[in-house]
């Protein structure tokens, strides 16, 4: 990255913590969750005994990859959105046809030349171009001249929970006009279920989740101009039945004052900062969220119907 993207990316920055933090629910949006450290805490975060659902998706993925593979069918160009260190995605390389191309997206670009690295050891002969982007925003796909029969998008781990509604339905469009024409997703989706059982998933005994929460601010302090003291902010998670979501916040533990660039914010004792949402969804209401540009092909769940993992195909 040259000096005046980096630049630009630290202005982008800029820009959005000072908007979200001037509202009067302060925020940080969650994609500023992912540089190598958060990435790697995250990790950590799908093998916990609370967080169900990576073990169940890898679990529904793995009864049920065959089918997969061939409802997408051969000569896909595969591009996964947040891929992180594309786990899961190595059940969909070993099973799938003739795979034409893999394109990794993802916006923490050291976690990402990793992963393809190694990608790229285990597969040599699949062609393999990772782009760092922020893949919420329109952004540029490498062309080359590989020939292939359709596009697909692999978006796991019900990442789609963290928008809302509304912008769902705007990142579904985007996803939309990037696989077009014939093209699909295949999508993780978490499903609605006891309050416990979710709340537990974002309130680990170990203290990752919490410490992922609160690394938003160190990922700040790295990037920006920000004087955020890890110490006085507590991890907060919990279901909002109304909204049909769980929410994250990093509460303040005390009355303070944050600097952030030569803005500065005053905290009361118990305001938060609100960082993640996480929506869950029945079949009938994802099925109608995404009406508007996908037809859903295929769902597959686990027996508890706590998750799904469905194929959707453009219209």
């Amino acid at each position: 990255m040259s000096t005046d993207e980096k630049t630009l990316k630290q202005q982008e920055v800029l820009r959005d913590v000072i908007e979200g933090l001037s509202k009067s629910q302060k925020e940080i949006p969650s994609k500023y969750f992912y540089d190598q450290k958060g990435s790697w805490l995250f990790d950590r975060i799908c093998n916990l005994k609370e967080y169900y659902l990576t073990r169940t998706e890898v679990s529904i993925l793995k009864q049920n990859m065959d089918e997969i593979a061939e409802l997408m069918g051969p000569r896909v160009k595969l591009i996964e959105f947040g891929s992180g260190s594309s786990q899961k995605t190595r059940l969909l390389l070993d099973h799938m046809k003739n795979l034409a191309a893999y394109i990794p997206i993802d916006i923490s670009r050291d976690y990402l030349f990793k992963a393809s690295t190694q990608l790229e050891e285990e597969y040599p002969d699949l062609k393999i171009e990772p782009v760092c982007a922020d893949y919420t925003q329109p952004f540029d796909l490498p062309e080359y001249d590989w020939e292939y029969n359709r596009k697909i998008i692999y978006y796991p781990g019900s990442t789609i929970g963290n928008f809302s509604p509304r912008k769902a339905r705007q990142f579904l469009k985007l996803m939309a006009n990037i696989v077009k024409p014939e093209g699909g997703v295949l999508i993780g989706v978490d499903l609605k279920k006891d309050r416990e059982i979710l709340e537990d998933a974002y309130n680990d005994d170990q203290g990752v989740t919490a410490a992922f929460n609160k690394n938003i601010l160190e990922h700040m302090n790295r990037l920006v101009d920000s004087d955020f003291d890890l110490d006085a902010f507590e991890h907060k998670a919990f279901y909002n039945e109304e909204k049909g979501r769980i929410e994250m916040h990093l509460l303040s533990a005390k009355e303070q004052v944050v600097q952030v660039d030569d803005v500065e914010f005053v905290f009361k004792k118990g305001e938060t900062i609100h960082t993640e949402n996480s929506y869950k969804y029945s079949l009938d209401e994802f099925e109608d969220l995404v009406s508007k540009e996908f037809l859903v092909q295929k769902v597959w769940t686990d027996e508890d119907e706590k998750f799904s993992v469905q194929y959707m195909t453009v219209l």
